[in-house]
């Protein structure tokens, strides 16, 4: 079941997705509001899956509102104005819901919310780990402790703060298992867990204690890691 809240400033517009939602046998609309900032408090206490967010609403926008969020749930962007699609994209939103729209456009936005929710499960419920061939030893690697990757010839080096591992791999085989999300190539020979990026430099990473050269071929995944939040 998909929980959910609907805001927009339009009375009217909620009983849309109101009656709507009462017809989605996955969906539960918990709450709607005309006032974003009650929401905000709602949602302090009721935590969704789901929003459904008008985005040209009176003292702050639907993208000015999801932007706040701490705690940011899946959002379908419902407005009258086509030309704010682009900027609800921007934000991984589900979908955007062009008014007025019919049950039929609804449910599919619905099913894609599901569909995103199940994903996102699965990679919640991905090992934390993997094992890492040394010698003749299988050595757990939790990824929370990997600082950074380096390829040292034939081999790769898996620094864990003061503790190395070394293992008979290359850099590309070890990308392809470390979760994307979580680790970024910056280098031919560098991958950096991105959680202990401390600072980005024109040339040069600081991971940890450790500064790491950007290779030209990988800017544009820096300048990617740089926007995020």
């Amino acid at each position: 079941m998909i929980t959910a809240i609907a805001i927009d400033d339009e009375p009217i517009a909620l009983d849309v997705v109101r009656n709507h939602a009462a017809k989605v046998p996955f969906l539960d609309l918990q709450a709607v509001f005309t006032n974003a900032f009650e929401a905000i408090d709602y949602l302090r206490q009721h935590p969704v899956d789901l929003l459904f967010l008008d985005i040209k609403m009176p003292d702050i926008s639907g993208i000015e509102f999801f932007k706040s969020l701490s705690r940011k749930p899946l959002v379908i962007f419902t407005t009258a104005y086509s030309e704010h699609a682009v900027a609800g994209f921007e934000l991984d939103a589900v979908d955007y819901l062009l008014k007025p729209f019919s049950l039929a456009r609804f449910l599919k936005a619905c099913n894609k919310a599901q569909e995103w929710l199940q994903l996102r499960t699965a990679s919640d419920t991905k090992p934390a780990y993997i094992f890492v061939k040394t010698g003749y030893d299988q050595i757990k690697v939790n990824f929370d402790d990997i600082d950074y990757l380096e390829a040292t010839g034939n081999y790769v080096n898996f620094v864990l703060g003061e503790r190395h591992v070394l293992s008979r791999m290359t850099i590309t085989e070890c990308e392809e298992l470390l979760p994307a999300d979580r680790f970024v190539r910056i280098h031919r020979s560098f991958i950096t867990a991105i959680s202990k990026v401390k600072k980005i430099e024109r040339h040069q990473l600081t991971v940890s204690d450790s500064i790491l050269p950007i290779g030209s071929s990988y800017l544009a995944a820096i300048k990617q890691l740089s926007a995020k939040p």
